[in-house]
């Protein structure tokens, strides 16, 4: 029975090729398609691309959904949008039309095939601004820090170079 219950999930969309912000209102469209309910949306947040800052800046927002879809489930439904938006198996890291991960899927922890919450989440500021905004009070399932804290362990140069658009 706990399985069909709704799951509070972040999601974290990003794009940094093509119309960036049309590839990710494309990307809340399939989600919606596939019975996912988009609670809350964050405003959008440009930042550089990482590791290399001369790639083209990405456009980043994180979405607060409700699903009874598992966590792998969830995560095949978001590499279809992704596929479906253009995005080709490219390097690690390179530029791409579109990207939806699994930020945290209701605060659970888990190290099987999909390892949440995301493991580089708390070092990405288009992931902790965008939620931070979302939810004030979250914490991270692991390390306990919450959301604020985590914001303010980043670099300056992390904490300057995001802007909200």
């Amino acid at each position: 029975m706990l399985e069909n219950q709704v799951k509070t999930v972040f999601l974290g969309i990003g794009s940094n090729l093509g119309n960036k912000k049309n590839n990710i209102e494309k990307a809340k469209f399939g989600l919606i398609k596939k019975n996912i309910w988009i609670e809350k949306s964050s405003n959008y947040y440009e930042s550089l691309s990482w590791p290399n800052p001369t790639n083209p800046k990405f456009l980043n927002i994180v979405l607060k959904i409700k699903t009874n879809l598992t966590p792998a489930k969830l995560l095949h439904v978001c590499k279809n949008i992704e596929v479906s938006l253009g995005r080709k198996k490219r390097g690690k890291n390179e530029p791409r039309e579109c990207d939806v991960d699994i930020i945290d899927y209701n605060n659970q922890k888990e190290n099987t095939k999909i390892i949440l919450p995301h493991p580089r989440m708390s070092k990405r500021n288009f992931v902790l601004f965008p939620l931070y905004e979302l939810d004030k009070a979250w914490i991270h399932p692991i390390s306990g820090q919450p959301i604020k804290k985590l914001i303010l362990s980043l670099s300056n140069r992390d904490i300057r170079s995001i802007k909200q658009i």
